[in-house]
């Protein structure tokens, strides 16, 4: 399976935002978008998530990777990726684990079950608490979560350590590590290291 960007260029507002994006990932790969603000990191990764319509170019999957319960394989890069953005998409009002339950439930199974991506992310025991009652590192964490909670090959990570701590983000590190030894994919925008070995880079806003 691969992740094909080709002259892709993004809008924001009716202005262009980027232009001439190329890039190609596959099985296994990460690439590591950085770059002033501004420069368009956060919408290069709502375009290929498909929130954002693709202003030129193209970007697609190539290859097929089958759900793992056998089912129809994806079809589309929206239909293969999660999107981590700056907000968690969570309720405060329900628990963390009605939360990661309705996406679980939306996005259909993944390998972990509620309580074992809870546990993965540091927060064992707390699901039963108001996401609304837990700290800024315990939503994102909480956040995290739900890229375990479904199967999705590929990651779009908007600056995905935003209020982790060291612990956490080391954590989170490993969590990216095997989702690649998998075979998944991830694309991340940040401006923080994400301790992802051997990524591809990508920056944006360079002369041009």
């Amino acid at each position: 399976m691969r992740l094909i960007a080709e002259n892709l260029g993004g809008e924001r507002g009716g202005d262009t935002v980027f232009s001439g994006i190329g890039f190609a990932l596959e099985d296994g790969q990460a690439l590591v978008v950085t770059g002033p603000n501004g420069s368009g990191k956060s919408t290069l990764l709502r375009v290929i998530a498909g929130l954002l319509p693709v202003a030129e170019g193209s970007v697609k999957i190539e290859g097929v990777m089958k759900i793992e319960d056998g089912g129809e394989a994806f079809p589309s890069v929206a239909s293969a990726c999660h999107y981590l953005g700056h907000q968690n998409a969570m309720k405060t009002a329900l628990s963390v684990a009605e939360n990661l339950r309705f996406w679980r439930d939306f996005n259909g199974d993944g390998q972990l079950d509620v309580e074992e991506a809870l546990e993965s992310v540091g927060l064992g025991g707390i699901g039963h608490l108001p996401f609304g009652y837990l700290s800024t590192g315990q939503r994102r964490r909480a956040a995290i979560a739900k890229l375990l909670v479904s199967h999705r090959p590929l990651w779009l990570l908007d600056e995905p350590t935003a209020g982790l701590d060291k612990a956490s983000e080391a954590r989170f590190s490993g969590l990216m590590t095997r989702h690649c030894e998998e075979g998944g994919m991830i694309v991340a925008a940040t401006h923080l290291p994400l301790g992802l070995d051997g990524a591809k880079a990508l920056v944006m806003g360079e002369a041009g």
